[in-house]
């Protein structure tokens, strides 16, 4: 991070100190450093040899620090060991449990209710053939265990939450890679699929799984699959790059008629996956939908940065990202202020930059919306069960190694969070059924990853992750300390309610640290599906309230009770709300503005969607 000094000058004894002491509690840190030529310094001079081992370390695990499982276990295992009521309360929900398997395994009867149910997300045991003995036995059995698991992994006194999360967390990655519905002699729709194809489902899974074991070592690209071309049916919204650095291409898109919205608008993506996510079809395309409804849009694609790209930081993102795209539209559409847009996590670097434009009196944001976007990390989910310090100087040290964090380390983090879906019913479809993955446009997407540069993400972990430092008032840009009251431009927030990277009620929490005019929306489904919910979309349904500014604060639970959902898309209401905070039509302006430097260079999706 760029921090701007002042001429020294002469201080009293001791300052020095006081005021390197402050500096360390204000400004986001980082142990990321380039990798030397050379040894480190005179202190440690074997440092290097530490790290060296701890990245090979980390690349055989995944990136995952031992420590915090040996540490999570020792802790849930000492507490429970000297906890003589818990423990007897484990005896008796045991007995509870084999009563309940065993009653209704010997008195069967088609309308009785299973004992143990699934959790919503887990589709292992859907297949009829789950109903019928002995299959239900192995089923209701394991499900029996996974009851008993979360009741013995619950919270105990004197235990760390966080232990008691992560232990629970370990047990149930335990629980299923040990699930019958892995096992072939064990699963019905396996034995059942074997005997119509005659055995074919296994040879033609044998040939998926070889397949996928050479792309694992090799990680070559793989080609999206026809039907699924990336500008042709993917991010096909017709537009003009209009900008470019070594950091982003600014996407201008073409207007649908000759008078716009005079703001426009501009759509900061996470630079974690690629911007399409928000141009995918044209049936679910964001991007398509705004053109549509009369804005003149920008969007921000991002780089895949590789390791000479390293050294890239947080500071970076906003500086030569944010803010020179800012610069840019201020140029093709001039006097007119622009409505921003943020999503994951290019929400939360818009929120420091608009918190940063706040403090120095730059107001050309007319508005702003957060989409599953976190501001305070502090209920950040299971994305923050096992990062704490050792973990990150784990991932520091590995990426510090090969320069960035790579693809599939961050698409396994992810998954393993839903693993019964994610992995292992995708596993069994795949290796045992022999079935090819039907292709999404949200798949393609899915599978087309991007890197993260070492720096960044280091300052990223440590600075919002780790340390919260945005919400609590020890975030600085150029030497300043920003704050998100600060904000003045009215915000609209979006949360989703199956969100398991950014949970809403983290997302929610915005409220409380901002004193503007703020609309908060709940959708359904996930951190994706929820964001993506296109006007027409089945089975969508959303709640939504204004809150004034300088109204008091409500809680997250509070505020669901007290809001019933609407049915349908939360997209009309947005537009609507942009509608609301623009000063009206005005001509279309042309792509680009080529008198003043930002001339047409490609046309959209531009070149570098297709990193790889």
């Amino acid at each position: 991070m760029t921090v701007n000094r002042a001429r020294k000058t002469a201080q009293p004894p001791g300052s020095d100190h006081a005021a390197a002491q402050l500096r360390a509690l204000i400004y986001p840190q980082t142990d990321y450093q380039p990798k030397p030529d050379s040894g480190a310094g005179p202190e440690h001079p074997h440092e290097n040899l530490d790290r060296t081992v701890r990245a090979t370390a980390a690349r055989l695990t995944g990136g995952v620090s031992p420590h915090a499982f040996i540490e999570a276990w020792s802790d849930w295992t000492l507490h429970m060991a000297r906890s003589p009521g818990r423990q007897l309360e484990l005896i008796e929900h045991a007995q509870e449990n084999v009563f309940k398997l065993t009653n209704y395994l010997l008195n069967i009867d088609d309308a009785a209710e299973p004992p143990f149910a699934p959790k919503a997300h887990d589709h292992r045991f859907a297949h009829a053939g789950w109903n019928r003995a002995p299959f239900e036995i192995w089923a209701q059995g394991f499900l029996a265990a996974q009851d008993w698991w979360d009741y013995a992994t619950d919270h105990l006194r004197g235990l760390r939450p966080d232990d008691a999360d992560r232990t629970r967390f370990m047990m149930r990655q335990m629980l299923d890679l040990m699930s019958p519905s892995n096992f072939p002699a064990l699963n019905p729709e396996i034995i059942e699929a074997t005997v119509q194809t005659r055995g074919r489902n296994l040879s033609e899974g044998a040939a998926h799984f070889a397949h996928d074991y050479l792309h694992t070592l090799t990680q070559a690209h793989i080609p999206a699959p026809p039907g699924y071309q990336i500008g042709k049916d993917l991010a096909c919204t017709p537009g003009e790059v209009v900008f470019r650095n070594d950091l982003f291409e600014l996407i201008q898109y073409a207007p649908q008629s000759e008078t716009v919205q005079a703001e426009p608008i501009l759509i900061v993506p996470a630079w974690i996956m690629k911007y399409y996510i928000l141009d995918l079809s044209p049936r679910n395309s964001m991007v398509k939908y705004l053109v549509n409804q009369g804005f003149t849009v920008f969007v921000i694609s991002w780089c895949n940065p590789t390791a000479e790209q390293a050294a890239l930081s947080l500071e970076d993102y906003r500086k030569h990202g944010v803010m020179e795209a800012l610069n840019a539209i201020g140029a093709i559409v001039p006097g007119e202020k622009v409505q921003a847009v943020g999503y994951c996590l290019g929400g939360t670097i818009l929120a420091i930059a608009a918190a940063t434009m706040a403090r120095d009196g730059d107001d050309r944001l007319a508005s702003i919306t957060l989409m599953a976007a976190q501001v305070d990390f502090a209920e950040a989910g299971e994305l923050l069960l096992f990062l704490d310090e050792s973990q990150v100087a784990f991932l520091e040290d590995m990426m510090w190694d090969q320069g960035y964090l790579d693809r599939p380390q961050m698409a396994r983090a992810f998954a393993t969070i839903r693993a019964e879906d994610l992995i292992y019913s995708r596993a069994v479809r795949r290796y045992f059924l022999g079935q090819e993955d039907a292709p999404t446009d949200m798949g393609v997407w899915y599978a087309d990853t991007t890197r993260m540069p070492a720096r960044m993400h280091s300052e990223y972990l440590r600075g919002l992750f780790l340390e919260n430092r945005l919400s609590a008032g020890r975030f600085a840009v150029e030497g300043q300390v920003i704050a998100l009251k600060d904000i003045q431009a009215p915000m609209f927030v979006v949360g989703t309610e199956a969100d398991h990277i950014a949970p809403w009620r983290s997302v929610y929490k915005t409220k409380l640290f901002t004193d503007n005019d703020l609309t908060f929306v709940l959708t359904n489904s996930g951190h994706n599906g929820g964001i993506l919910s296109e006007p027409g979309h089945a089975g969508r349904h959303y709640r939504i309230s204004p809150r004034p500014a300088g109204a008091l604060y409500m809680g997250p639970d509070a505020w669901l009770a007290r809001h019933a959902p609407r049915q349908g898309s939360w997209w009309g209401e947005w537009s609507q709300w942009l509608m609301d905070n623009s000063s009206g039509k005005t001509s279309a302006p042309a792509m680009g503005a080529p008198e003043l430097g930002y001339p047409p260079i490609t046309a959209a999706p531009g070149t570098y969607i297709h990193q790889t």
